[in-house]
């Protein structure tokens, strides 16, 4: 039965998942103050895509626990299955559905199987396993083989169904998991930080590993650092950022080398990032100016696209106006937002349509974003929309990517050189704190509701609107800090 410990605070489901994304994470939801954990929109996303999914899978309203077991219902919801492995190690999971298949169990002529919804393009690992635990203490208590799970992605017309099979090898990688997860839960200090920490954004725990990280030096907090680099620099001895500032670069260039020589190319900007932020001071790096197309323009328009990247829906166009001052003074109090609304039922053309007036209706104004996203989605909607050869390109000399000239002209002594890092370096704040792109999107579904008619309330939408416009003003920030270094060159 295993030992007091286990019984008490069983393995679960929910732990195994946070322990195939991440170790750390694990132990943080066993042991970690709750206190500290930070708001993600993406769990609450997971589960409304999951709702969506089961709606479009069941014929009707599931059943509840294991009344509706017995009872044989399509479908069931809320049931806590308990168990423990041959290890002795106490085990629980709360499967999102089970689906009632032909079969012979303890309750009749049928069988239940786990059911989950996912998200991405593709089945994981995590997936995996989540579906062979529930698998396993399905059977012990339904008393019949469970030989396969259901992994649904999508919802209505468009969900896909993959059956899993849950025997052979998935059966001995769950047992290896559950004894490595067992064992990083009883450990008096949580494993190391995560190699690859891109994903941390989406992890409730961010700001506890985001300070440990920043304490440590941690190898991760370099901007141009991910999971494959670290290994690279740890294997030839740079254990942290402090190493990293103080390497000789052109030493550490014949060292990378060996790993192939486009290795050794990123030495030098390695080192001098790593001392940035050692030091804290920005360093130009391209004379100036940073942002040529500005110098005789007469107002520009910020630009920045809100959307919801598993339905690859651009739901929203977001244009900030901002017109030059009489004087030539930029005055972000003549600034105007412009939110263009895109839904699916319309079609893309009418979408085109109105981006196309707004672009004509300032026709010698330089369109802002910051990242290529804005620009990709904008020239494939026009080449989708038959725009010709010559247009298209006065289109891409419009579009100035305010996060690639930042990158070209600037070092900055920051880990990431994303919108909201270095927006809020330069004292930008966001009228709503805690909001993000996930965020937004939530809102954008809760008001959209099925798209038939089931509209939300409004205020979801004023909040998105409130968010896409101070990601244009925070765009602006940067594009005004850039063009303030200029001015200092110039007058230097």
């Amino acid at each position: 039965m295993g030992d007091t410990r286990s019984a008490d605070k069983p393995l679960t489901d929910r732990l195994l998942r946070s322990w195939t994304r991440c170790r750390r994470r694990a132990w943080l939801d066993r042991h970690g103050d709750d206190q500290l954990r930070l708001y993600t929109a993406h769990r609450t996303l997971q589960l409304d895509d999951q709702q969506r999914s089961f709606v479009a899978l069941m014929a009707k309203k599931p059943g509840h626990g294991l009344q509706a077991c017995e009872q044989g219902e399509g479908g069931v919801v809320g049931l806590r299955l308990r168990s423990t492995t041959r290890d002795g190690l106490a085990v629980e999971a709360h499967p999102a559905l089970l689906q009632r298949r032909e079969g012979a169990s303890r309750w009749g002529r049928f069988v239940y199987r786990p059911v989950l919804a996912r998200q991405g393009r593709r089945l994981t690992r995590e997936h995996r396993l989540q579906l062979a635990l529930a698998g396993r203490l399905l059977e012990r208590l339904q008393q019949a083989p469970v030989a396969d799970g259901l992994a649904l992605a999508g919802s209505g017309r468009r969900l896909e169904r993959e059956t899993v099979p849950l025997g052979g090898g998935l059966q001995h990688q769950l047992d290896e998991s559950l004894s490595k997860l067992a064992a990083d839960l009883s450990r008096p200090i949580p494993p190391a930080l995560a190699a690859d920490r891109r994903k941390c954004t989406l992890c409730s725990w961010r700001g506890v590993c985001n300070a440990d990280a920043a304490r440590e030096g941690h190898l991760s907090e370099v901007s141009g650092i991910g999971a494959k680099r670290r290994e690279m620099l740890m294997e030839i001895g740079i254990d942290g950022l402090a190493a990293l500032a103080d390497a000789d670069p052109e030493r550490l260039a014949l060292q990378l080398e060996r790993f192939g020589e486009q290795h050794g190319a990123v030495a030098a900007p390695l080192v001098a990032q790593a001392r940035a932020q050692r030091d804290g001071c920005a360093e130009p790096l391209v004379a100036p100016p940073a942002l040529p197309e500005l110098a005789e323009a007469p107002g520009v328009l910020l630009y920045d696209i809100e959307s919801d990247p598993d339905a690859r829906d651009d739901f929203l166009h977001g244009f900030v106006r901002l017109p030059r001052a009489l004087d030539g003074r930029w005055d972000l109090s003549l600034a105007t937002y412009h939110p263009l609304l895109a839904l699916q039922e319309h079609g893309e053309g009418a979408c085109w349509t109105r981006l196309q007036r707004m672009l004509r209706h300032y026709p010698d104004w330089p369109v802002l974003h910051y990242g290529e996203t804005e620009s990709l989605a904008l020239r494939r909607m026009a080449q989708r929309q038959g725009m010709g050869d010559a247009d298209q390109m006065v289109l891409r000399r419009r579009l100035v990517d305010v996060h690639e000239r930042l990158r070209r002209h600037w070092r900055l002594p920051l880990n990431s050189y994303g919108l909201k890092t270095v927006a809020d370096w330069l004292g930008f704040r966001w009228g709503q704190a805690g909001v993000d792109g996930a965020r937004a999107l939530l809102w954008w579904r809760q008001w959209r509701g099925t798209g038939q008619g089931d509209r939300g309330h409004v205020q979801a939408l004023r909040w998105i609107f409130a968010y896409n416009r101070d990601d244009g003003l925070a765009t602006w920030a940067v594009a005004a800090w850039l063009l303030a270094q200029d001015e200092t060159e110039r007058k230097g």
